[in-house]
């Protein structure tokens, strides 16, 4: 790669965010939609990628499933939080991605994840996955942003 094309890869876009989302647990699955909606609504673009425990929640049925991170308390206190959640109308997290995916957003499955983990094609939501991808194109995501997290 010429150096005057690599210099235009390594410029961050001041409009684009990467978020790596790792974990599988409920609270940080609706953190990293929240963020992501947040950008997207301020006309950025945005980069989900989704491996290991992340990955897990884009299985058909499975958005849902994860404990809180704390405070878990055998589902107990999952159910606390989703209770009061709905009284304070916040979406559902199928809402949410639904409408990430309307606002432009990108779901970016980790193949190398799907692999190790046993996870196959079929097994994931096809509506929701914009490309399955390997590390290189987490970096050539984060590299292009302004923004990058790790959930």
């Amino acid at each position: 790669m010429e150096n005057k094309d690599m210099q235009a890869v390594n410029t961050p876009k001041l409009n684009k965010a990467t978020i790596i989302v790792h974990s599988g647990d409920m609270d940080k699955i609706y953190s990293a939609l929240i963020i992501g909606n947040g950008a997207l609504s301020m006309g950025m673009e945005v980069s989900l990628y989704f491996t290991f425990f992340g990955l897990q929640r884009l299985k058909k049925g499975e958005l849902d499933k994860g404990p809180l991170s704390k405070m878990n308390m055998l589902g107990l206190g999952k159910m606390m939080i989703k209770k009061r959640m709905d009284k304070a109308n916040v979406a559902s997290l199928e809402k949410m991605i639904t409408d990430f995916k309307e606002l432009g957003g990108k779901i970016l499955a980790c193949d190398m994840t799907m692999e190790v983990m046993g996870v196959k094609p079929e097994d994931l939501r096809q509506d929701l996955i914009s490309d399955y991808c390997s590390v290189g194109t987490y970096i050539k995501e984060a590299m292009e942003s302004s923004m990058t997290l790790f959930i």
